[in-house]
């Protein structure tokens, strides 16, 4: 009986840990995405000049990126194209991990719309451009990251692995997500 409390006091030590980095993974998006170009004070000076930038046309952002001639312009559609896929990827992994129910819609759906959510918010308080790409991206992010759980699954065939091998790429992200969100200052 000892044995089974042991492990039960585990698996939750392990699920408090996870909720604990997600909920820093969390906050980092939101520093990243909607305080990287304005600061809290900033945003809450009237005398701030708002600028914004609105694209509904999907693709019509990463179309001007490829065909661009300045290889800046090409560096940092690379750095946004990359980097609006990635971020989200945890995201869908956590998701994934999380529900019970582990039917993919209902996760990518919800995906879309803290995506669009983001995006509104950006447009508008002007804290960056509103781009329908980077909700596609996020998208994309987000279905690699349960596809990335979906694989790791089919892999080790076991969901107590897969939680524990989540867990174990949690305490070694823990560091690099602990200094972005307290030790830089993201200006994008």
């Amino acid at each position: 009986m000892k044995n089974g409390s042991m492990m039960n006091k585990q698996e939750r030590i392990k699920t408090v840990f996870l909720y604990g980095v997600f909920i820093c993974y969390i906050l980092f998006l939101c520093k990243l995405l909607l305080l990287s170009r304005v600061s809290l004070f900033d945003l809450f000076n009237s005398q701030r000049t708002v600028e914004r930038s609105i694209n509904l046309i999907p693709l019509h952002s990463i179309k001007e990126y490829i065909f661009s001639n300045s290889a800046t312009i090409k560096n940092f559609a690379f750095a946004n194209v990359v980097g609006n896929i990635v971020i989200f990827i945890p995201l869908g992994t956590y998701l994934s991990l999380f529900k019970n129910n582990k039917r993919v819609i209902p996760i990518l759906l919800f995906i879309f719309i803290a995506s669009l959510f983001i995006e509104i918010i950006q447009g508008l308080l002007g804290m960056g451009a509103s781009d329908i790409d980077d909700i596609i991206l996020n998208g994309l992010g987000g279905i690699a990251g349960v596809l990335g759980y979906r694989f790791v699954l089919f892999i080790l065939r076991d969901k107590k692995k897969v939680r524990t091998a989540i867990t174990i790429l949690s305490a070694i992200g823990l560091p690099v997500l602990l200094y972005l969100l307290f030790a830089v200052r993201l200006r994008l």
